[in-house]
């Protein structure tokens, strides 16, 4: 069996089993259930931040949506609506925590300016993996802060994706030493735009639509995004020539959230059918980006130079790093209780890494 067909078998069998054992406790009487098509029909409006059926992160929330129709027998409709048709794509989170729409789907860092520690949640630079940053938030207690913290703008997150390693970015000029950073404008969110503006670069925050204009006319010198299958779709080669490595993004997360009030009112057949979506699209997420990112990279245009920073730049981001993560810490006490999580988690987990994983990749290469 495929791994993909078997993934989606185990949450199809834990859906169900979770969904039989709601019924369970709803049954009429000892001879009687219900399934999940006589639950009440119920209809949720759920913004992004992508354009419509844009690629892997767009086409998994409605491949999501889908699953959470079929998997109720149709009474659980989620209706998708791309940014900009509710609301613009960085205005979901307000608009769910207001209660204008049921939910939203979008990337964690942007709400830095929110909270802080939101920015951990989404993926640190030179941090944790997808694989890692999801078995933290499960398991390492990452959930229970993200909720905690959520829940004072009236929100209830789940994991929507995750990316996997995602690339450095696109430079119109070589980046040879550190001085080659000062003074350019790059797009660039979250903590790795905290850790580049330290370097000497001018972080920029753009929705996906406007990246491509905003390099091709000048307006910023650089960007990231993800990695080469949505990079090429996006045609960053016609504008800029230097293809960097990744650094700032090993796992970042993607999250599917609901205004709290709204979640709780859900019958438990229609949370745990969301739920087991979730945990579905999430894996099919970061399978698809590895095999066409994989692909994508063979087919990329002769014009690109695909570089790795130099040893000075990233010598001083591992230390820029480290003021960052230090001085949102004093600012916040949020960041800081998260940070702690985080970095118990990731001492915990490098000690098998480093035997495991990082030991069996040096053999293979």
């Amino acid at each position: 069996m495929k791994r993909r067909d078997f993934l989606t078998t185990s949450a199809l069998v834990a859906t169900s089993l979770t969904v039989k054992g709601c019924h369970r406790t709803e049954k009429k009487n000892k001879n009687s259930s219900i399934n999940a098509s006589t639950v009440n029909k119920v209809t949720l409006k759920l913004a992004t931040s992508w354009p419509a059926h844009f690629p892997i992160m767009g086409t998994g929330v409605d491949n999501f949506a889908k699953r959470c129709f079929e998997l109720s027998g149709g009474s659980l409709e989620i209706k998708i609506y791309p940014k900009n048709i509710l609301v613009p794509a960085l205005q979901v989170f307000d608009a769910t925590s207001a209660a204008q729409i049921d939910a939203f789907h979008s990337g964690v860092y942007y709400w830095k300016g929110k909270n802080p520690a939101f920015s951990i949640f989404g993926g640190m630079p030179l941090g944790l993996t997808s694989e890692e940053m999801i078995t933290w938030m499960k398991f390492g207690g990452g959930y229970e802060l993200w909720r905690e913290l959520y829940d004072k703008f009236n929100l209830y997150p789940l994991i929507g994706g995750t990316t996997g390693p995602q690339m450095g970015g696109w430079f119109k000029t070589p980046i040879n030493t550190l001085d080659d950073l000062k003074g350019l404008k790059m797009r660039i969110p979250g903590l790795g735009g905290e850790v580049m503006k330290k370097l000497g670069v001018n972080p920029v925050l753009l929705p996906a639509g406007e990246i491509y204009t905003s390099l091709e006319r000048g307006t910023i010198d650089a960007t990231e995004w993800v990695g080469p299958a949505l990079d090429s779709m996006m045609g960053f080669s016609k504008a800029a020539d230097y293809y960097y490595t990744g650094w700032h993004e090993p796992g970042s997360i993607l999250e599917i959230t609901f205004n709290k009030a709204r979640w709780e009112k859900l019958s438990d057949v229609h949370k745990a059918i969301i739920t087991s979506a979730s945990e579905e699209m999430t894996g099919n997420m970061l399978q698809e980006f590895r095999y066409k990112n994989a692909k994508a990279l063979k087919e990329l245009p002769k014009n690109v130079q695909i570089k790795t920073f130099p040893n000075d730049m990233m010598d001083e981001a591992k230390v820029a790093l480290s003021e960052v993560l230090r001085e949102e810490s004093k600012k916040s006490e949020d960041f800081k209780r998260v940070l702690k999580s985080y970095e118990s988690f990731y001492r915990l987990n490098k000690m098998y890494d480093d035997i495991s994983t990082r030991n069996f990749l040096n053999i293979r290469s």
